[in-house]
């Protein structure tokens, strides 16, 4: 199925690509937008409100939906969590994608697979933990997406961190045990739109294939950007004794006998050209 899709979080960075990705494979594809519009977002949405969220959807009347859509910041619940429910709630009968987070987890586990229950240790895991029971009971059918650290286009969050670091802009360290699989948000953008033409219903992981800390990521985007490794700070959570979860790396086995897609590694796409 490819009909019109529309795109919650069209200014975000994934959400851009979505966008972009979908008009090139044939979707009519529209984005939304909270603060300002943009080329790949055209539809004002705030999820925090319901009334807003199903008159957005009614208007729209798309044939899927990826939510996609992000809070303000890390700890705004009432996009993270309610938002989520409110479109999983006005979406009833439309394919739904929701985009999730490792940050469900603790950490302590290292491996987790599409089974595993979530145990949040801090706000921004404990929302999407929310957010995923609510897309759950109200839309079985529903896929959701489980994913790690997105970049590969330079507008990630890691991304920007690791300039700002070097650069002296902001403060703080990447952490040399704190362990992801970082995805190429191409990558993720094409295994959403498989699933919005499908019918996959449940947890899925969509990450990349190495598992690498957040200080030797930032090290290749140093690397790939002709930035000085060398300049970038490290730590360590064990030493800091951070509550962060320290080793998140998703199954991922699932995802790649079930897609199309690639899912490449860090040490691949994220590299001098």
């Amino acid at each position: 199925m490819i009909g019109r899709l529309l795109v919650t979080g069209g200014t975000g960075s994934l959400g851009r690509r979505v966008v972009a990705r979908a008009a090139a494979a044939g979707w009519e594809a529209v984005g939304t937008y909270l603060s300002a519009p943009a080329a790949t977002a055209t539809v004002r949405l705030d999820i925090r409100d319901p009334a807003d969220v199903r008159r957005v959807i009614a208007a729209v009347a798309p044939d899927a939906i990826v939510h996609a859509a992000a809070g303000r910041s890390r700890d705004d619940w009432p996009a993270t969590a309610d938002g989520a429910a409110h479109v999983a709630v006005a979406a009833a009968g439309i394919r739904l994608v929701h985009v999730s987070s490792d940050a469900v987890f603790s950490g302590r586990q290292g491996e987790y697979d599409e089974d595993a229950t979530p145990d949040p240790v801090y706000a921004y895991g404990a929302a999407k933990a929310a957010a995923e029971t609510a897309v759950r009971a109200v839309d079985p059918g529903a896929a959701i997406v489980r994913t790690s650290l997105i970049l590969g286009d330079g507008r990630g969050a890691h991304e920007v961190l690791t300039h700002d670091l070097v650069a002296g802009r902001v403060r703080g360290a990447l952490f040399t045990d704190e362990v992801r699989k970082p995805v190429h948000v191409d990558d993720l953008a094409d295994a959403l739109l498989e699933l919005a033409a499908g019918d996959y219903a449940g947890v899925l992981n969509v990450a990349g294939a190495d598992a690498i800390s957040r200080y030797d990521l930032g090290v290749l985007v140093a690397l790939r950007d002709g930035l000085d490794p060398a300049a970038i700070p490290a730590g360590s959570l064990a030493q800091l004794g951070l509550s962060r979860p320290p080793d998140l790396r998703l199954v991922t086995d699932r995802a790649r006998a079930l897609l199309s897609t690639r899912l490449r590694g860090a040490t691949e796409f994220v590299r001098p050209g």
